[in-house]
């Protein structure tokens, strides 16, 4: 008998302190439940990238998890809730930079993925990115809130010339940044088997969509991919710290669902 299906996500995540820095301002994190995944790449002097991109991880699961319990007129869609805890990340970071003279000027670049049915929603800020493999090829997801970005964008810099400049680390929107942030938002209609890769500059500006198609095979597992990803950038001079959380839509028997049983990997860092 035919049996009805559902999808569900298996993840696995990983980050690197690269082969130059002495600490790792990148960070991830997840609910698995809620299907919500942050990747964040802070800036700052001292520690304060790290607190930042920690902070903003944080707030933006809370916020995403506090307000999925509305329900009937209440209820958020899940544009919505993404929305609102990415500005609620920005808010988070914003006042405790103001608040705290050694975080002064602190702020992080944020991509995150929710899923909700079969349809992923992608919201970024700054230059991490997300990518969709599916079926062997690769593509970038999001658009990099940078200078060269925007001037490859503009045709005011051939994408030749941006990968050489010596201004690839300045960004053009971050969390924390300013009072308010315009995160993009993205949506996508997702087929089983597909992979969702979250990363941060430190990884993406090593490899290409071509290096991530050709190591994120099918049957590959996800932690083995993240891990190989990590280890190529490092063999091509790894200056920034490396973080990537990959996601792989999966079928689930409805009757899973009703008893409670998930399929969701453990993330590792």
């Amino acid at each position: 008998m035919f049996q009805p299906w559902d999808c569900t996500l298996d993840f696995a995540a990983a980050t690197d302190i690269g082969c130059q820095r002495t600490n790792n301002e990148d960070s991830f994190g997840y609910d698995a439940e809620q299907h919500i995944y942050v990747v964040c790449d802070g800036m700052g002097g001292n520690a304060a990238g790290e607190v930042a991109s920690g902070m903003a991880v944080r707030a933006a699961i809370e916020t995403f998890e506090a307000l999925g319990e509305g329900s009937g007129d209440t209820a958020l869609t899940i544009e919505e809730r993404l929305l609102h805890s990415i500005l609620r990340a920005n808010q988070a970071v914003r006042e405790a930079s103001l608040g705290n003279p050694e975080l002064y000027n602190m702020g992080t670049t944020l991509v995150c993925a929710c899923l909700t049915g079969q349809r992923l929603l992608i919201g970024n800020v700054g230059d991490s990115r997300a990518y969709l493999i599916r079926k062997g090829e690769c593509a970038q997801i999001t658009l990099d809130h940078s200078l060269v970005d925007e001037q490859v964008r503009q045709g005011l810099m051939t994408p030749e010339m941006a990968k050489v400049s010596n201004l690839q680390s300045v960004i053009t929107r971050a969390i924390g940044a300013t009072e308010t942030v315009e995160p993009d938002l993205f949506a996508a209609e997702m087929q089983m088997e597909d992979m969702v890769l979250l990363a941060s500059d430190g990884l993406t500006r090593y490899a290409g969509p071509e290096d991530i198609a050709a190591l994120a095979t099918p049957g590959a597992e996800l932690s083995a991919i993240c891990h190989q990803l990590i280890a190529l950038a490092k063999g091509r001079g790894g200056a920034d710290n490396i973080t990537c959380l990959l996601l792989r839509v999966v079928e689930r028997p409805v009757q899973e669902v009703a008893s409670g049983e998930t399929s969701d990997g453990a993330a590792m860092a």
